[in-house]
């Protein structure tokens, strides 16, 4: 049995995890750690826990050094993971962080990372980072092995932004220099935090574009795409925040490449998406959307060419609390333990 321990568990991201574990069957629950409300039972800040896990929430400081743990999960913000990772992994833990400390090999293209997200610091780890694998598992699955001690968990636009795009760049379907990622973000994606941009009258029938200067997780989208072509790229990248709870919808664009047909570019995506995997491939009549990823760790994709305008146009759907946190979490971890990749998470989610 795979015993994880769950930093930040009163996020977000914290609970999205312990969800996900209490319906894993070779996993369980070791320990709940958190700086805030310390002494709590978890299922007292989430009452659709009660029964299910009421375990209090501990501080760092307090866990037993007898707790011994396999994995520990990073539900965290930027900088904390870096600072936490060398002691878990010095106790024999794995460790796969939610934030964007272990998505990148080098200080160099870490710091390019921080200083979109506005810390201009340097890595409290670095001696790590080489080691540290890229959690998408659609694209590196052979890296998430036994052997991997580091996961660097995606961001959850990129992830619905690299599932998207990756099969066309991969094969040269389209010219990278007109590739366009226009990505709307439920609320949820912002976290569990007070702020009088996220009071509810303030996101109510409102929805608008943020970080026009320069997301974060476009390090991320550049970086894997251009590891997939070959060459350095730049995407041109607009978040948008939508009035909804939970998902993410991405419309990606890029201009076919000549003598491309829609064909071709079924072909690829087929190939690439095999049957029976995270990523589900639909055509432009079907009447998909965020809805039906919902609670799932499943990426939705309508795959379609504009003839009229020779355009490659993809719709991505994701949870961007599953499939863009804790659900990619969790598959790395079943890939790093050697379990199927879907224990634990092949469910259809909940409609409507």
């Amino acid at each position: 049995m795979i015993r994880a321990k769950i930093v930040g568990a009163g996020g977000y991201g914290g609970v999205g995890i312990i969800e996900l574990l209490l319906g894993h069957p070779e996993a369980k629950i070791a320990c709940l750690v958190d700086v805030e409300s310390v002494g709590l039972p978890i299922s007292s800040l989430y009452p659709h826990l009660t029964g299910f896990c009421d375990m209090p929430i501990t501080a760092a400081s307090d866990v037993k050094a007898s707790e011994q743990v396999d994995v520990t999960f990073m539900a965290t913000p930027d900088g904390v993971g870096m600072k936490l990772a060398p002691a878990e992994l010095a106790s024999g833990a794995k460790v796969i962080d939610y934030s964007g400390d272990f998505r990148f090999n080098t200080p160099e293209s870490y710091a390019d990372y921080a200083t979109r997200i506005g810390k201009d610091q340097k890595h409290a780890s670095p001696q790590l980072l080489a080691e540290a694998v890229y959690g998408l598992a659609e694209l590196h699955r052979q890296a998430l092995t036994g052997k991997t001690r580091v996961v660097g968990n995606p961001g959850c636009f990129a992830v619905s932004c690299i599932l998207g795009l990756v099969p066309a760049v991969k094969c040269g379907l389209v010219r990278l220099d007109s590739l366009i990622c226009d990505c709307k973000t439920g609320v949820s994606g912002a976290g569990k935090k007070p702020s009088a941009l996220f009071h509810y009258p303030a996101r109510y029938d409102h929805m608008n574009a943020y970080k026009l200067a320069g997301h974060q997780h476009v390090c991320e989208i550049e970086r894997e795409l251009g590891l997939q072509s070959g060459q350095t790229l730049r995407v041109t990248f607009t978040a948008q925040v939508v009035p909804v709870c939970r998902g993410i919808m991405s419309s990606l664009y890029g201009e076919l490449m000549p003598g491309v047909k829609p064909a071709d570019v079924q072909a690829a995506y087929q190939a690439f998406y095999p049957a029976g995997g995270f990523v589900r491939l639909f055509n432009r009549e079907a009447g998909i959307g965020s809805a039906h990823v919902r609670g799932t760790n499943y990426c939705n994709l309508i795959v379609d060419v504009d003839a009229r305008t020779n355009k490659l146009r993809v719709i991505s759907h994701i949870d961007n609390l599953i499939k863009g946190q804790a659900g990619s979490a969790l598959q790395n971890m079943n890939l790093l333990f050697g379990l199927p990749e879907k224990t634990g998470l092949n469910q259809p989610g909940k409609y409507p």
